[in-house]
């Protein structure tokens, strides 16, 4: 039985991935141990290579998301490659603070990243259709900005601002949003952020943050407003309205229309 403070733990990311890998790697141990009993033998990439499904499958199971069982499949087969290539050191530290710099939010906000999917910006886009056009739009961790530069193009009028606090994702969203006149991109906590300035506020987070984004959401956003949550809900609120997503890990867009305002 897990306490409430390991339950905490194993909701970062890296520590499920951590997890994940030492199973894979316990199980691999008794696998060969019992392959040795038999006239069968694996070669040290094959036991690697088997490893890496296993530590992927075990993370699917405790809910990573796609990125990270990629991570999970390729670590260990990489490191004996690497190994045997007989790479710098500097490169395995190089690789470490790429993925800091990524992976920033899930280890201080226990927010990994999340990319939102194709199907989940057509359904944003059928909910911003029926706003005004000159909407002022906010994604809470915006990531690479891929969907909300998207959004800004198909919506002139409208200014869109992603807010960002992992290195390497706000460069990148930055630059990408660089030349879209109603795009822009701060390097800024979503805590920090004044949701009062925005006619939508998008997320996709995590279950972590969710019930202080509502009472924050609730001190700040006017009536009429939008929050809209990429398949996470908020505990004791229901949604106002429900959208369909069913791609990989989103399911569900959830939005609600602050202060009791009639929703159309």
């Amino acid at each position: 039985m897990t306490t409430g403070g390991e339950r905490a733990v194993l909701r970062l990311p890296v520590l499920r991935a951590l997890l994940a890998q030492g199973l894979a790697a316990a199980l691999m141990v008794v696998l060969v141990y019992l392959l040795a009993l038999l006239p069968w033998r694996l070669s040290l990439f094959s036991v690697a290579l088997l490893q890496g499904i296993l530590a992927a499958a075990i993370g699917w199971r405790l809910g990573l998301s796609r990125w990270w069982l990629w991570i999970n499949l390729a670590f260990l087969p990489a490191l004996l490659l690497a190994q045997r290539a007989d790479l710098p050191a500097w490169l395995f530290l190089l690789g470490f603070v790429l993925l800091l710099l990524v992976n920033w939010n899930s280890l201080r906000e226990q927010v990994p990243l999340y990319l939102s999917g194709r199907k989940a910006q057509q359904r944003l886009q059928q909910c911003l259709s029926e706003r005004e056009p000159t909407l002022r739009f906010v994604d809470l961790g915006c990531g690479t900005a891929g969907m909300l530069l998207q959004l800004a193009r198909q919506f002139p009028r409208g200014q869109f601002v992603g807010v960002e606090t992992a290195p390497l994702l706000f460069v990148l969203a930055w630059l990408r949003c660089l030349f879209q006149e109603n795009c822009s991109i701060r390097y800024r906590s979503l805590w920090r952020t004044d949701l009062s300035e925005f006619d939508v506020v998008y997320c996709f987070l995590s279950p972590v943050p969710m019930p202080q984004l509502w009472f924050k959401a609730q001190a700040e956003m006017r009536a009429g407003s939008w929050l809209v949550s990429n398949t996470f809900e908020i505990p004791g609120a229901p949604a106002d309205r429900l959208f369909e997503v069913n791609e990989g890990r989103q399911t569900v867009l959830f939005l609600w229309q602050m202060k009791g305002a009639v929703i159309r």
